[in-house]
């Protein structure tokens, strides 16, 4: 019946969903836990099914859960769909936007440009996730995803902000105990910060020599005794001379500039990671959507000496 679905129940579940437990969607949607617990319980007593299996330690949707979902985030979409198709005339970046990005680099980059974004439009709510392993593209659960490299999907627009180049960087004083690598192989015998990021085979790094044709690739596999999945602990590891680390140009340029880290093997070449920002095709019409891929454009386009990495 049509009173079994309430309008309210769409956007709630949504957040349970996203939030992955009811203490975490409480804090997420500002009530109690046993607030969203007893949403929960009218919800399913209404619709006559269970949705969501609760143990103590976590939750999981059932299959009903995840076809509610399934609809319920689009009838979300499209209503959001039609107040930018309405308000469109009006030009002016406003409602909810919901950008992802990752760990280091959305804390030292994304996070700072958001504040900026949103002194100048003040009426856009920006909610900022940071995430170890981007989410899958073809989910609804981001209006913007700003992330490395281009996805293969067709069906998302991926807008290329910014060049990025993975660089391998060391303290000069790490250098000096340890010696330089004069070629790829040296790096056995070195210390490697590892991260432990995205779908990457962890602690293979492959180093380019040449161009075109006559390029070659060698890969190594590198050791160490320190590892984390967090970009900015592994550049003050590395600052603190415990290793050779691959990282982002974007991550260690300040540090390139002042000395405290130098680049090894500068003639060999890693993989590219260029910046982009990456959204659905569907949102092209949302004026925050295209002000907010804009500002970043401009932003980033700026070197990277002096965006304050």
């Amino acid at each position: 019946m049509a009173h079994d679905i309430q309008p309210a129940d769409l956007g709630f579940f949504c957040a349970l969903a996203a939030a992955g437990s009811l203490s975490a969607a409480a804090r997420e949607l500002g009530i109690t836990t046993p607030a969203v617990s007893k949403h929960l319980a009218l919800m399913e007593a209404r619709l006559g099914i269970a949705l969501v299996v609760r143990t103590t330690r976590r939750m999981s949707l059932t299959p009903e859960g995840e076809l509610y979902l399934d609809h319920a985030r689009r009838i979300l979409a499209e209503i959001d769909d039609l107040g930018q198709l309405l308000g469109a005339a009006k030009g002016r970046p406003t409602g909810l936007l919901r950008v992802n990005a990752t760990l280091g680099f959305g804390r030292s980059h994304v996070a700072p440009l958001i504040s900026r974004f949103v002194h100048q439009h003040p009426e856009v709510q920006v909610q900022l996730q940071l995430s170890v392993n981007p989410p899958p593209l073809t989910e609804d659960s981001f209006d913007v995803c700003v992330r490395f490299g281009a996805p293969p999907d067709s069906r998302l627009v991926a807008r290329r902000l910014a060049p990025n180049r993975r660089l391998l960087v060391a303290a000069p004083a790490y250098l000096a105990r340890r010696g330089t690598p004069r070629v790829p192989n040296d790096l056995v015998r070195h210390q490697c910060i590892g991260i432990r990021q995205g779908e990457e085979a962890y602690g293979l790094w492959r180093l380019t020599s040449g161009r075109g044709r006559t390029a070659s690739t060698q890969a190594v596999k590198t050791r160490g005794n320190l590892a984390t999945n967090d970009g900015e602990i592994a550049v003050r590891w590395a600052l603190d001379g415990h290793g050779i680390l691959m990282r982002a140009e974007w991550d260690v340029a300040a540090h390139l500039a002042s000395g405290r880290l130098v680049q090894v093997l500068p003639q060999f070449h890693t993989p590219d990671a260029d910046i982009y920002a990456v959204y659905p095709q569907r949102h092209q019409s949302a004026a925050r959507v295209r002000a907010f891929v804009d500002f970043l454009s401009q932003a980033f386009a700026q070197p990277a000496s002096e965006s304050g990495a």
